[in-house]
């Protein structure tokens, strides 16, 4: 089979891979290369390198709606277009070019957390699963007929960038049985239910942002569910502090918000339900440490109110 493939950061990668070593693909498109870091210097998307290295001729238009790389698509004669987190909408004109579709892995147990950012969500929200769904692609955001699935258990210590390595590698196998399946024509297309169906939306810095008058659960799932990025945060005076480690402790008195203790693990701080307290952080400009490094050099005064 030939096959096109689509995608863009770290979690396509084993998606690549594995499709290169037993099928023979043929181009790889990917996002343009975007200035990165305090130096701004181009840089490449991990799928660019990792296709580089492989010897496959890589693609990087702005917009794939455009008639010109649409043309250039039909010269491949593709059988199929493998998409895993690439970054655009494909119009109609592509999703109906191959003749075993456009397959998409998509990072959730569909239909929940369709959308860009479903695994940093499903670890937010406090599922106790997640997963992978593989799925024709479709004109909708993540709406078209499943094929396989594969789950996992979220467990209590599990943080965005942990399920996002799991899911990387499961989600390669899964698309390549996917393919095997097409081939051979074992697999059934089963539709979405549309009343199950909830949406992932983008993540920005804000989300970060933690409100204290959430549970203590919440706030524990929020620090796990952006970690390694973006990160929670808190103001203290008009200082942010990176939040990465946190713990549920026994204790509730103190206005929200507030820094009601200072102990060897860390800062403890009163939540909507309980307290929490601070293990793990990162002030603006070093690296992250243990809150009780942070503190050796930091000054916490009791009573403050952390926004």
């Amino acid at each position: 089979m030939k096959i096109i493939f689509m995608g863009t950061p770290d979690f396509a990668v084993p998606s690549l891979e594995i499709l290169s070593q037993n099928y023979d693909v043929l181009a790889v498109i990917t996002q343009p290369d975007k200035p990165k870091g305090r130096g701004k210097k181009v840089a490449f998307s991990p799928i660019k390198e990792k296709a580089l290295q492989l010897g496959i001729e890589v693609l990087q238009p702005a917009r794939v709606r455009e008639t010109e790389f649409i043309e250039k698509l039909k010269t491949y004669h593709a059988d199929c277009i493998a998409v895993t987190a690439f970054g655009q909408i494909l119009p109609e004109e592509i999703l109906n070019m191959p003749k075993y579709g456009c397959i998409n892995v998509h990072g959730s147990l569909l239909p929940k957390y369709r959308g860009a950012a479903p695994l940093q969500w499903s670890v937010i929200n406090g599922e106790k699963q997640t997963g992978v769904t593989t799925m024709y692609m479709a004109k909708g955001m993540d709406t078209g007929d499943m094929l396989l699935k594969q789950s996992i258990d979220i467990l209590p210590n599990d943080t965005y960038g942990r399920i996002h390595n799991k899911l990387s590698v499961i989600g390669a196998e899964l698309l390549l049985k996917t393919i095997e399946g097409l081939q051979k024509g074992t697999l059934q297309r089963i539709p979405q239910n549309e009343q199950e169906a909830s949406y992932a939306p983008m993540i920005t810095k804000q989300t970060g942002h933690i409100d204290w008058s959430k549970k203590c659960d919440e706030i524990i799932c929020l620090i796990h569910g952006l970690d390694p990025t973006p990160t929670a945060y808190t103001m203290y005076h008009d200082d942010m502090i990176k939040i990465w480690q946190a713990e549920k402790i026994e204790q509730s008195s103190g206005k929200i918000g507030e820094v009601t203790a200072v102990n060897k693990k860390g800062f403890v701080v009163t939540a909507g339900d309980g307290s929490i307290v601070i293990t793990e952080v990162q002030a603006k400009g070093k690296k992250r440490m243990s809150a009780d490094a942070y503190l050796r050099g930091h000054s916490i005064e009791i009573g403050t109110i952390l926004a």
